[in-house]
This record gives structure tokens, sequence and C-alpha cells, in this order.
């Protein structure tokens, strides 16, 4: 694959909304943009191309887009470190590059377009394929794996909390009984349970039937949630005063997540009746945006984007809080 192919398959989401929030922290030389979640380099090329003075810090877990990515970026080698790494690792990736603080961050959440396009990964429900959805293919369980062996309430609760999949039971019912003669191995073969399961009209105005269980089957297998929990109040401690955070998200709960983090951050935490706010208790984040979404015109040239929200924060203060320690 050329770099011109990685470019045209590939179309940063909020591209240019992205660039507009971080650049103002990337002005000063060798200030430091993070992409926690670099897939195939597009917002990154972007912060090269426009911000001179910065150097990019790229962290993936999938060592394929990492390749892609480093062709991708080759023209900016002398500004660019790549590391093979998942983003709940972000506080030791940037101690081990001899770094206190970063200057922006950004975090575009969920699947990447390079294992959506790729038929033999099995994160996509249209074509037929291994039944993997492992973002880092170097080992750890499967989607077969979930579907083979969790037990039936375990896999309930995951469809439900995962893929917000309300007719979770009658699918693990069915997932149990078709388990039971033949583990499952392929996409296909879910599929087609999905679709005899799932209820004509939910699929009529729901969208395809798999959109749901796939996408649990995906956080589980990537620990993506737990992993979230961890690398966001990281990437919060390393931001310098002035520095911006950018996170990009497609499922509720990650943006629940992000918005909880950022508001627990942006308001005081002074006792009431208190005279005067201590400066352990005061803000650390300023809010920049309030969970936008793309335009209709973003959408149509790129449909990938059409669940995404953007949100983003300024770091305000340097004290040393409790969970800024």
């Amino acid at each position: 694959m050329t770099d011109r192919t990685v470019a045209h398959r590939h179309t940063p989401v909020l591209r240019d909304r992205v660039l507009d929030v971080l650049a103002p922290a990337l002005t000063t030389p060798g200030a430091v943009y993070v992409d926690g979640t670099l897939g195939m380099g597009g917002h990154a090329e972007a912060v090269l191309e426009h911000c001179p003075q910065a150097r990019v810090v790229g962290i993936d877990r999938d060592e394929q887009a990492l390749a892609l990515a480093g062709s991708r970026l080759a023209p900016y080698a002398d500004r660019v470190s790549l590391v093979h790494a998942v983003y709940d690792e972000f506080d030791s990736v940037i101690a081990g590059l001899g770094l206190s603080r970063v200057d922006a961050v950004l975090f575009d959440l969920g699947v990447s377009s390079l294992q959506l396009d790729e038929p033999d990964r099995g994160f996509a429900y249209r074509v037929d394929a291994p039944l993997d959805m492992r973002m880092d293919q170097g080992g750890g369980r499967t989607a077969a794996d979930v579907v083979n062996t969790y037990e039936p309430a375990r896999l309930e609760k995951l469809l439900k909390e995962y893929g917000e999949e309300r007719y979770a039971r009658s699918i693990v019912r069915a997932i149990v009984a078709e388990r039971a003669v033949r583990p499952f191995s392929s996409s296909a073969r879910l599929v087609e349970l999905l679709k005899r399961v799932v209820p004509a009209a939910s699929q009529r105005s729901g969208g395809h039937p798999a959109k749901r269980t796939f996408q649990a089957l995906r956080i589980e297998v990537n620990g993506e949630l737990d992993a979230w929990r961890c690398a966001l109040p990281a990437a919060i401690r390393r931001l310098r005063v002035g520095g911006r955070i950018v996170v990009l998200s497609y499922h509720s709960l990650e943006d629940r997540i992000t918005k909880q983090a950022f508001a627990a951050g942006a308001h005081s935490r002074t006792p009431a009746g208190m005279p005067v706010e201590r400066p352990q208790d005061a803000a650390y984040l300023r809010l920049l945006t309030r969970g936008e979404v793309p335009s209709a015109q973003e959408i149509d040239a790129n449909p990938r984007a059409a669940s995404a929200r953007l949100r983003a924060a300024e770091r305000i203060t340097d004290v040393d809080q409790g969970e800024l320690a």
C-alpha cells in the first residue's frame, strides 16, 4: 500500500476542527503533540503540516497501523516518534521518552478505518472473516473466544452494556444453542444468526442487526472502556498549563467517561461555606467545547463521522492535586 493509497482511504474525522482547537497549544519550538490513537496518521499529518514547531508522538496498539502511519509521515521523520502501546500506557510512554509534560493530546476512539477495511480483521459485519476483532493481533482473546466461552449471563450483560442491544437475551439464547452444536469461527455465521433473531421492525428502524453486537464484542475483546478510564486521567496529568486535549468518541459510554472527567476538572471542589478557595480545590480544566458533532456536509463526505462527538479542554492550573499527582 502506497502513501497515496493510505491518504486516499483514510479521511480523518473532524480534521480541521481538531486542528483549530489544538494548534494554539503548538506554537512554541519543540511543542509536543501526542496522538494516543494514531491509526493511519491523518490527524498527525495535519498537525505536522500546519504546526511546523511541533513534534509528534504517535501511539497505537495496531502494528499494521503504525507501519502505514510511519510510511505516511516519513517526510516528517525527524519530528515523529512512533510507539507500539495501548493508550492506557500513556503515562509510561511519555515518561519513557524523557518527557514530563506535553502540549496537546488527541484521542480518536473506536475502530479505525484500517481495521474496518481489512476483511481478515473481523471488525466489519458486512463481509465474512475470522471472528477476531483484536486491535493488537499479537495475542489475547478473540471475539470467537468471547462468543464461544462466556457464560450466558456474562454475554448478555456485555451486549446490553457495551452494545446497548435491546434483544440481548434472545441473541444470547440463540448463540448458546448454536455454539453447543458447533463453535463460532466466522463473522458471517454470527451475522446470519442476528438477522434471524433481531425483529424485522427493529432492523428497519435501527440499522444493521449486527451493528450493536459487533460493537459490544469489539469493546470487550480490546478492553476499550477500562483502557479509556486509565488513559484519560493520565493524559490530563501530563498536560502543561495552556495545553489542550481533544477527544473524539463514537459510543455513549466512551463519551460519558470523557464528559465526566472534563466536568470534574472544570469545577471547583471548594467545600460549601468555605470563604476562600484553596489551591488544591481549584478547577484545573477549562472546557473548550460541550460535545460538538460533525456537520451534515462532513457526514456526507465521510459517513464514518456520523456518530462522532468532539469534546475538548485546556489545562489552566498546575497545582499538584489528588488525581493530578
